[in-house]
């Protein structure tokens, strides 16, 4: 008698019918959302960790007139502070708001070492101030930085001064870039050129165009010239 192959067809299909279905629940299981979620590598804009664009005040209208492209604000009064320096300090506008500023074009040495967290320091910042102002040794190069700190805090302690800006940030740690204008000898000066003039201050960090519209390029072969003058009469650093 010749059997019937319908019962082994049943008996596959049902095999075919379970492996199937087994795979479907996989499937769900594996998609279906779960009480726990690993956490996302990428983080929302809102999450990242690059640091706030430092925001220039707002002083009101009547503490601030415009020079070309800058930004005035006349009478402004020196702040005790302990982060002053010869090139950087603490400033109080007409309106009372503090901000800290630092002056275009030139660059005094630090007037201490320092030591900060996580095993930096300033050494090697002094020892290339020292390299670029003559080739004097890094205790030099600290004598010149307590003594353009001292010519800087005395001038700017002495009587209110006026400063120019673009709020412009150099190193986006909320202290802005200014050209500052004292008086000395009943004369208008800006303060930049007379650290250069008295052998003080180095020739760096970012140079602008004046207020009064003299190109950058023009103002730097100006303070070249000062510097130049400055080693022959061997003033400040050039007269060690």
């Amino acid at each position: 008698m010749i059997r019937s192959s319908k019962p082994k067809f049943s008996r596959l299909t049902a095999l075919l019918i379970i492996v199937a279905g087994g795979l479907w629940l996989y499937n769900e299981f594996q998609t279906r959302p779960s009480g726990k979620s690993a956490p996302s590598t990428t983080l929302a804009p809102h999450q990242r960790s690059t640091p706030p664009r430092p925001s220039p005040p707002t002083p009101s209208s009547e503490a601030t007139e415009e020079v070309g492209n800058y930004q005035v604000y006349r009478s402004c009064t020196l702040v005790d502070a302990r982060s002053n320096d010869g090139d950087s300090f603490s400033v109080r506008l007409p309106d009372g708001k503090v901000v800290e500023l630092r002056l275009y074009f030139v660059d005094t040495p630090e007037s201490a070492f320092k030591n900060y967290g996580g095993g930096e320091t300033n050494h090697p910042r002094i020892r290339q101030q020292a390299a670029e102002m003559g080739g004097i040794t890094p205790d030099q190069a600290v004598e010149i930085g307590q003594k353009s700190k001292k010519f800087t805090l005395l001038l700017l302690g002495s009587r209110p001064f006026d400063i120019f800006t673009l709020w412009d940030s150099p190193f986006k740690d909320n202290r802005f870039h200014a050209f500052i204008e004292v008086q000395q000898d009943g004369k208008s000066r800006w303060l930049s050129e007379l650290l250069i003039e008295h052998g003080l201050a180095r020739i760096k960090t970012k140079p602008a165009d004046l207020p009064d519209g003299t190109p950058a390029s023009q103002q730097t072969a100006h303070l070249r010239e000062l510097e130049r003058a400055a080693k022959r009469a061997e003033m400040g650093v050039w007269g060690l």
